[in-house]
Protein backbone atom coordinates (compact mmCIF):
# COMPACT_ATOMS: atom_id res chain seq x y z
CA UNK A 1 0.00 0.00 0.00
CA UNK A 2 1.19 3.65 -0.93
CA UNK A 3 2.02 6.01 2.16
CA UNK A 4 1.97 9.53 1.87
CA UNK A 5 6.19 10.99 2.77
CA UNK A 6 6.55 13.87 4.08
CA UNK A 7 6.93 16.20 0.93
CA UNK A 8 3.32 14.17 -0.19
CA UNK A 9 1.10 17.22 -0.69
CA UNK A 10 -2.56 16.32 -0.87
CA UNK A 11 -5.15 17.99 -3.43
CA UNK A 12 -8.68 19.22 -1.83
CA UNK A 13 -11.22 19.08 -4.34
CA UNK A 14 -15.10 19.49 -3.63
CA UNK A 15 -16.78 17.23 -6.06
CA UNK A 16 -20.65 17.11 -5.82
CA UNK A 17 -24.06 16.99 -7.42
CA UNK A 18 -23.87 14.94 -11.12
CA UNK A 19 -20.05 15.10 -10.96
CA UNK A 20 -19.72 12.72 -7.69
CA UNK A 21 -22.62 10.90 -8.78
CA UNK A 22 -20.92 10.15 -12.39
CA UNK A 23 -17.57 9.32 -10.68
CA UNK A 24 -19.31 6.88 -8.57
CA UNK A 25 -20.28 5.16 -11.26
CA UNK A 26 -17.06 4.61 -12.27
CA UNK A 27 -16.18 2.82 -9.05
CA UNK A 28 -16.13 -0.28 -9.79
CA UNK A 29 -12.57 0.93 -12.00
CA UNK A 30 -10.75 1.89 -9.30
CA UNK A 31 -10.37 -1.68 -7.90
CA UNK A 32 -6.58 -1.82 -7.92
CA UNK A 33 -6.31 1.58 -6.13
CA UNK A 34 -6.10 0.20 -2.86
CA UNK A 35 -9.30 1.90 -1.35
CA UNK A 36 -10.07 4.51 -3.42
CA UNK A 37 -13.02 2.87 -4.91
CA UNK A 38 -14.53 2.69 -1.20
CA UNK A 39 -12.92 6.56 -0.04
CA UNK A 40 -15.50 7.87 -3.36
CA UNK A 41 -18.36 5.33 -2.66
CA UNK A 42 -18.53 6.81 1.23
CA UNK A 43 -18.05 10.40 0.25
CA UNK A 44 -20.95 12.34 0.23
CA UNK A 45 -19.52 15.66 -1.11
CA UNK A 46 -19.89 17.94 2.24
CA UNK A 47 -16.50 18.70 2.50
CA UNK A 48 -13.59 18.95 -0.15
CA UNK A 49 -12.14 15.28 -0.51
CA UNK A 50 -8.12 15.05 -0.02
CA UNK A 51 -6.08 13.35 -3.13
CA UNK A 52 -2.69 12.46 -2.99
CA UNK A 53 -1.36 12.29 -6.78
CA UNK A 54 -1.31 8.61 -7.38
CA UNK A 55 -5.21 9.05 -6.13
CA UNK A 56 -5.46 11.68 -8.88
CA UNK A 57 -3.46 9.78 -11.36
CA UNK A 58 -5.70 6.66 -10.86
CA UNK A 59 -8.70 9.22 -11.16
CA UNK A 60 -7.56 10.66 -14.16
CA UNK A 61 -7.34 7.32 -16.05
CA UNK A 62 -11.11 6.35 -15.06
CA UNK A 63 -12.21 9.32 -16.22
CA UNK A 64 -9.93 9.10 -19.50
CA UNK A 65 -11.41 5.36 -19.90
CA UNK A 66 -15.19 6.59 -18.70
CA UNK A 67 -15.06 9.58 -21.95
CA UNK A 68 -14.00 7.53 -24.13
CA UNK A 69 -16.72 4.53 -23.23
CA UNK A 70 -19.07 5.54 -26.75
CA UNK A 71 -21.47 2.72 -24.82
CA UNK A 72 -21.65 4.20 -22.00
CA UNK A 73 -21.83 7.59 -23.64
CA UNK A 74 -22.84 7.55 -27.03
CA UNK A 75 -24.12 11.69 -26.86
CA UNK A 76 -21.46 13.77 -25.67
CA UNK A 77 -23.97 16.26 -24.80
CA UNK A 78 -25.86 14.35 -22.07
CA UNK A 79 -25.53 15.96 -18.36
CA UNK A 80 -23.87 12.68 -17.51
CA UNK A 81 -21.04 13.19 -20.12
CA UNK A 82 -20.81 16.75 -19.67
CA UNK A 83 -20.19 16.06 -15.76
CA UNK A 84 -17.80 13.96 -16.04
CA UNK A 85 -15.82 15.98 -18.62
CA UNK A 86 -16.41 19.20 -16.38
CA UNK A 87 -14.76 17.04 -13.18
CA UNK A 88 -11.95 15.48 -15.56
CA UNK A 89 -11.01 19.49 -16.53
CA UNK A 90 -11.08 21.00 -12.80
CA UNK A 91 -8.97 17.47 -11.41
CA UNK A 92 -6.33 18.08 -14.54
CA UNK A 93 -5.97 21.68 -13.65
CA UNK A 94 -5.62 21.15 -9.68
CA UNK A 95 -3.01 18.34 -10.80
CA UNK A 96 -1.10 20.63 -12.86
CA UNK A 97 -1.12 23.72 -10.05
CA UNK A 98 0.31 21.31 -7.76
CA UNK A 99 2.29 18.30 -8.91
CA UNK A 100 3.24 20.47 -12.18
CA UNK A 101 2.53 17.97 -14.64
Amino acid sequence: MVRPGSGDRKISLLITGDELDELKNWTWAMGEAFGLDRKFEKYQGKRPIGLYSWDCDCLLSVMDTALKDGKEYPDKSAPGYQALLKLNERLVDEYRKAYGR
